[in-house]
């Protein structure tokens, strides 16, 4: 999990894309009636609009209230993480769908008087996928590939910091001789 606030931007620009490309194309299967290759190409498309008001929504606003609404449940000190992930993931799930539904409703569907209506059905819809894709889909692969991420900064850091103790060592020892 991140320990940074780099690593929460990273974090939550992978995660943002494994939710919201996979909502975006159960949608768009929806909306013509199945899935399709072309859907997958089309997710796209939407990605561009819909990945960075996730990013806002998530990175500033239910990230947070996730975090705060999960450790009054949870307490990290003595629950298994196992419990504190699935609380995390979902309060981020019933407050991102329907904010993103919202989104959704207003940039891409033609609701008219109906919008309130629509909304609904939109949440509705994208509810059980959004939760079942977060925990035992985007999830776990939006964690390993951050947790292979961060093996992999820390092996590269710490091959500098041993780089430069060799350099300041010889340096050191020029300087005496």
């Amino acid at each position: 999990m991140p320990r940074t606030k780099l690593q929460e931007i990273v974090f939550t620009v992978i995660m943002v894309f494994f939710m919201v490309y996979a909502m975006i194309c159960y949608n768009i299967a929806l909306n013509v009636g199945g899935m399709s290759n072309e859907v997958f190409v089309m997710a796209f498309e939407e990605l561009v609009i819909m990945g960075p008001i996730a990013f806002v929504l998530d990175f500033f606003l239910v990230g947070f209230l996730a975090k705060k609404i999960t450790f009054r449940i949870f307490h990290p000190e003595r629950d298994n993480p196992f419990f504190l992930i699935l609380g995390i993931s979902a309060v981020s799930v019933i407050f991102m769908c329907p904010l993103m539904s919202l989104a959704a409703t207003i940039l891409f569907k033609d609701a008219g008087v109906q919008f309130f209506a629509v909304w609904v059905q939109t949440t509705a819809l994208n509810f059980p996928m959004a939760l079942c894709w977060q925990i035992f889909f985007a999830g776990p692969i939006v964690r390993a590939i951050f947790s292979l991420l961060m093996r992999g900064y820390r092996a590269v850091a710490a091959k500098c910091r041993r780089n430069k103790a060799e350099e300041e060592r010889g340096e050191s020892q020029s300087a005496g001789n």
